[in-house]
């Protein structure tokens, strides 16, 4: 695979397409927040309704907060842009053995 050069040799194109990807880049960006924004009030509407127990509230807020984070991650920290394969990987790979050790050790404590 080739690289290929930044600019087209013309400026007028070159200032269009920088127009139209960081159009597109904020609108990600608002929709992802929208929707964090949603789940946080979904969080809030969980926990003050009435009708749900802890064990399905401590779950399903950990789930919305793994949610965000992706949403974090991959909008606002830019990750999911070319170039960062090797970061995400590394960031995945600790993420997968720091949850490995903790399930290693609640097993050991709980048995």
């Amino acid at each position: 695979m080739t690289n290929q050069p930044l600019s087209s040799g013309n400026p007028r194109v070159d200032i269009e397409y920088r127009r139209r990807k960081s159009a597109e880049e904020m609108r990600y960006q608002v929709i992802s927040f929208t929707l964090m924004i949603f789940l946080t009030l979904v969080a809030f509407a969980a926990v003050a309704m009435k009708g749900f127990t802890e064990w399905f509230i401590v779950p399903f807020i950990l789930l919305l907060a793994a949610i965000q984070v992706v949403f974090q991650l991959f909008y606002f920290m830019h990750m999911s842009h070319k170039g960062h394969e090797a970061p995400t990987m590394f960031l995945f790979s600790g993420l997968f053995v720091g949850l490995t050790g903790i399930l290693a050790f609640l097993t050991i404590v709980w048995w």
